[in-house]
């Protein structure tokens, strides 16, 4: 009988560097990277992993939907990158640097919840699931500055077709991911982590609805939501969760997390209206990022003939922020 006798030096098989990688010496480096040498193998094999490019950056740029049409011109994207929300790494706009601390791979979504078929599913399984292309959309922060952004994704009426809700479902609660390791303000208790953010069914279902999986020509930066985040751009901003890694149906409404952290400023619905006053501040008028300017604020930020219908009956709930 032969018998293998192993080494203290080697590895298992499934740990070996993919032959492609071998032969492609620039690959091999991005991949395995100086530093991995002194990790553990199960350590340095997630972090080649992370470091390594966009395993869907071929599906970019999507093909515009020229439906979506702006009033204004696209917001550079240095500027987007720079002066952006994100709490998880702060809560200044100059986020950027911090950010890059997010590892995008593995990242698995989980839909579960009042659905025929709970499931979870990897990010680049799901993104090649689904029919990508880009839309220009305005963005609307309840700060009151506004930005035109150039998202791709896919309509997130779809993923809604993938998980089959339940028809006693009537909505769905996103979950950011929860990783202290890697964003710091998720270190802070007294802030309501993860991050949550919640729409019903027949707002998910609406067509502007948005999954975002890229931005500018290419797959979406870590700093503004990587790998995936929602765009609903009739709401105000903070309504637009980033690096998704849940969707939950349920048929309680979800308490997001800024209406968790101070209800009196922030509500369920967050629809735009510049004739509904921020407690501290109006709405009446915005100012464009970028250009030095300020416009006046359109009523569901110009969306309306889109989604007014979704609010015909719910006069008596508190709509606007």
């Amino acid at each position: 009988m032969h018998v293998i006798r192993r080494r203290g030096w080697e590895i298992p098989e499934r740990l070996a560097s993919p032959e492609h990688l071998f032969f492609n010496r620039r690959a091999l480096l991005a991949a395995s990277g100086a530093a991995a040498l002194s990790l553990s193998p199960k350590i340095s094999l997630a972090q080649r992993i992370s470091d390594l490019p966009d395993p869907t950056k071929d599906l970019y740029p999507a093909s515009r939907n020229e439906k979506y049409t702006l009033d204004r011109p696209v917001t550079d994207e240095k500027i987007n990158t720079n002066y952006n929300n994100f709490y998880e790494f702060g809560s200044t706009k100059s986020v950027a640097k911090a950010a890059q601390a997010l590892k995008l791979r593995p990242w698995t979504v989980k839909i579960d919840g009042m659905v025929e078929a709970p499931q979870e599913i990897g990010i680049d399984d799901l993104i090649r699931k689904m029919p990508l292309e880009e839309r220009l959309y305005r963005h609307r922060c309840v700060e009151a500055w506004s930005m035109a952004i150039p998202w791709s994704g896919f309509p997130l009426a779809k993923l809604v077709e993938l998980a089959k809700p339940l028809s006693s479902a009537k909505y769905v609660r996103m979950e950011t991911f929860l990783d202290p390791s890697v964003a710091p303000a998720q270190k802070q208790s007294w802030y309501p982590w993860p991050y949550v953010e919640g729409l019903t069914i027949a707002e998910a279902s609406n067509e502007l609805a948005f999954l975002v999986t890229g931005a500018y020509g290419k797959p979406v930066s870590k700093v503004q939501g990587a790998p995936l985040r929602l765009a609903v751009p009739w709401k105000y901003g903070f309504k637009s969760i980033k690096s998704i890694v849940r969707f939950n149906f349920t048929d309680q409404r979800p308490k997001s997390y800024w209406e968790a952290l101070q209800a009196s400023e922030y509500g369920f619905w967050a629809n735009v209206n510049p004739q509904v006053p921020h407690p501290r501040w109006s709405q009446a008028t915005e100012e464009f990022i970028g250009r030095n300017e300020r416009r006046p604020t359109l009523i569901f930020n110009g969306y309306a003939e889109y989604v007014a219908d979704l609010y015909k009956g719910l006069e008596r709930e508190r709509l606007w922020a």
